[in-house]
This record gives structure tokens, sequence and C-alpha cells, in this order.
């Protein structure tokens, strides 16, 4: 199962070379259609790819292919489909456009032979009497958004596959919905191999290592280990940029503090002590446990003020109703 999830992980770096070699062709163009949209390999996108492919011309024509869904009007749409229709431009889209759907089709291959695999481990939890929690996940705080019962990467329920295997809903950590079965097969889910949390996060080299000679640290920093468990919590980490959750603030402002790259390897330490108590302890993931700790961050944050502007010789005063 591991060798079948590396492969196909390999299949999606592929595929995702021909998205860049489509939107090359289509910038040499001078068509600025992939700087409108958010996706090119989308419903707007491709639709409007497979359009050009057809030979269609006309950007009054292809702008009709907008999915109602898209945030750019019509006209901004037309106006980023005027450009100069150059035949080894075509050439190479085309190739491109064929090579990105092969690689999909490969994609979904692996997805029946993951299925079957999947089957062959005893399940922790049985979903059909201890149901599979409803989802908590959120895109805003406090805020719940409607969401798909199947992942859109995979061609099944991979939340419920991955609730068996763990016997617990792991997805509801943020970050983690897409990677939930690449997990399984890099760190399995027995957590007894590591002692501590502590122990899971030096192994995944997402701790600081200390050089000490005769008592003084000579050096401090983050292992440079290549480690395939360790980098999927980082991806987790790094897709939590926009996020409105708890862990996306965390992440922005450990960014801000200490640079991206520390502020994702922060954020992914923490994702990974998430992930091993959940599993190891066999417990839900609660996110009101983060409303309580962003409660005290924001009391010390106002007692620190407060300390900065007595010692200016200041007083801070509230602002009633706000």
């Amino acid at each position: 199962m591991r060798a079948l999830m590396r492969h196909r992980s390999d299949l999606v770096q592929m595929a995702s070379q021909h998205v860049q070699h489509m939107q090359k062709a289509l910038t040499q163009m001078n068509l600025q259609i992939h700087h409108v949209i958010s996706d090119l390999t989308g419903v707007t996108g491709l639709s409007i790819v497979d359009a050009i492919l057809s030979g269609e011309r006309d950007a009054d024509e292809l702008a009709k292919l907008r999915d109602f869904r898209i945030k750019s009007d019509v006209e901004t749409v037309r106006k980023s489909l005027v450009g100069n229709w150059r035949s080894e431009h075509l050439f190479t889209l085309k190739q491109s456009r064929q090579l990105y759907q092969t690689y999909q089709q490969q994609i979904v291959g692996c997805d029946p032979e993951i299925q079957k695999l999947t089957g062959s481990f005893s399940p922790r939890v049985d979903p059909s009497e201890k149901p599979l929690p409803p989802s908590t996940k959120h895109n805003k705080v406090g805020k719940s958004p409607k969401r798909k019962a199947i992942d859109p990467n995979h061609c099944f329920d991979m939340r419920t596959e991955a609730y068996k295997l763990f016997g617990v809903d792991v997805t509801q950590i943020p970050g983690i919905a897409n990677i939930a079965l690449s997990l399984f097969t890099e760190v399995g889910r027995d957590m007894s191999k590591w002692p501590t949390r502590h122990h899971f996060a030096s192994w995944l080299a997402l701790c600081t290592d200390n050089d000490i000679s005769g008592g003084r640290v000579l050096w401090r920093a983050t292992r440079k280990l290549k480690n395939r468990a360790g980098q999927l919590f980082r991806l987790a980490a790094n897709s939590l940029h926009h996020s409105k959750t708890y862990l996306g603030n965390y992440l922005r402002r450990i960014k801000a503090k200490l640079g991206a790259p520390a502020g994702i390897t922060a954020t992914a330490h923490k994702i990974a002590i998430i992930f091993y108590t959940l599993v190891q302890r066999q417990v839900e993931y609660d996110e009101t446990i983060w409303a309580a700790r962003e409660a005290e961050r924001q009391n010390r944050y106002e007692a620190k003020l407060k300390r900065q502007a007595q010692k200016l010789g200041y007083r801070l005063v509230p602002i009633q109703g706000a």
C-alpha cells in the first residue's frame, strides 16, 4: 500500500508539470485565462482549453463556457481570451492537455487497488456499530461549510476508510483531510513505537536539535533529514495559509514572527502532536480546546500591552461597548 500511495503521489506531481506546460502555452499566446480563474484544471478551465483545441477562436463564445461559480465576470473572462493563435503553441497545448488527461486516468486507476489493500487491514472500528462522527471541520472559526462526502482526489470515501483504519476521524485535523491514507502508509497506526509525542516529533525531524559541548549550546536548529512523513505534515501545515481555523491563525502568526520555513515547521510539529495524541489515545479532535488557549493568549497579550504602557507612563482604558 505504501508503494502504491508513493506511486500515486508521483503521478500527481507529473500531472502538475503538464498543467504548468498548459499555462506556459497559454501565456505564449497572450491568453491570460489561467490568471483570471483560480484553477485551470477546473470545469471552466478545461472546457475552454478543449474548445480552443477544437478550433474555437471567438473570445465571446469561449467566455460563455464560464461556470456560474467563477468570481470574474464574463467581460473579464472574454478579455483574457484575446490573443494570438500560433500553431506551435497550440501544438504544445494539445500535447500537454493529452498528457494531463493520461495521468489523471492513471491516478484514477490507482484508487481501486488502494481501496482493495485498505480492506486487507483489520479495522479498528466498525462504522455500522460506531458511526463516523459528524464533520465539525471549519473553514471559518465558528462556521461549518457544506462538505462533500467523498474526497475529490479519490474515487472512494477516503474519510470513512481512514476512520476504519485509525479508529478515530483524523481528517478533522486541519490540513490532514487529503493525506490521511498517505500518513497511514508512512507512519502506521501503532503509536507505541514512539514512547512519547516528543519522540514522534523528533523522528519526523520537526523539532529543534541542540549541539552541546561542555554544557554550552553551540548550535540549535531543525535537523535536515528527509522524512516522508515529516514532509506530509509540512505539506498539511502549508495548506493552512488561508485557513480561518485556529491552526491557520497560528501558522500566520508564527510565519510573521519567525519567517515562512520556521512557521511551517512549527505548525507541522503541532499538527503531528495532535495526530499522535488522537491515534494513541483514541479520542476525537476537539477544536474547543483551541478557543480556550486562544483566550489565554489574548489575555497574556493584553497584560503585556498594559505593562509596556505603564513603563511609558500611560494607562490603557478599554473602550466601552468594544
